[in-house]
């Protein structure tokens, strides 16, 4: 990303809203909201396998596997507004485990981008599968929208909850009702 770049659009913007950008408060903003923007997106500059970074384990393990309640930070691509919640992923291991702190990695290398809730969960999802080469997969997502919560119809309590289930997870009524069971769950 080229920061001096979005520092010149993030100053024309100001002037744009009606704002002074030599104003004492918004000195510093083009570059503060560049450094930011540069964080915010960039899952267009990881890819998974650095992520992931070879910790995947060989594992006689063939239980599920769940991580629950990963924060999530991304901006919605419609209004470039923020959305965030928790997701939580769940897997069975064919015969390879991913270590732990990978599934929250992988979750913000799609959350760091312009995103849909409905497209990040399905990303997870194909990624941990196709990383582990998993018997099953599910990713369930429950977030706030920023976009909803203060324009537009601002609804302060909605939840969007989205779910991508892969595998054994898709085909198998019992792998599915299991996985949404012990997320129902409460925790320690």
């Amino acid at each position: 990303m080229n920061i001096e770049r979005v520092k010149e659009l993030v100053r024309e913007l100001l002037i744009e809203i009606g704002e002074d950008p030599n104003r004492e408060g918004l000195l510093k903003t083009p570059e503060r909201v560049a450094k930011a923007y540069d964080f915010l997106s960039h899952g267009y500059r990881t890819n998974v396998d650095e992520v992931v970074n070879d910790a995947v384990f060989q594992s006689e393990a063939n239980n599920m596997i769940i991580c629950r309640n990963i924060e999530v930070y991304s901006m919605c691509e419609h209004h470039m507004l923020p959305f965030f919640g928790k997701c939580h992923i769940g897997y069975i291991a064919s015969n390879r485990v991913i270590g732990l702190s990978k599934l929250a990695r992988l979750a913000d290398c799609f959350a760091r981008r312009l995103q849909i809730q409905e497209r990040l969960t399905a990303e997870i999802a194909r990624a941990v599968m196709d990383t582990v080469d998993a018997e099953g997969v599910g990713v369930v997502m429950e977030c706030r929208h920023l976009c909803m919560m203060m324009r537009g119809v601002e609804k302060q309590n909605s939840v969007m909850t989205t779910s991508s289930v892969l595998g054994s997870f898709h085909d198998d009524q019992a792998t599915r009702t299991e996985f949404l069971d012990l997320l129902a769950r409460e925790t320690v």
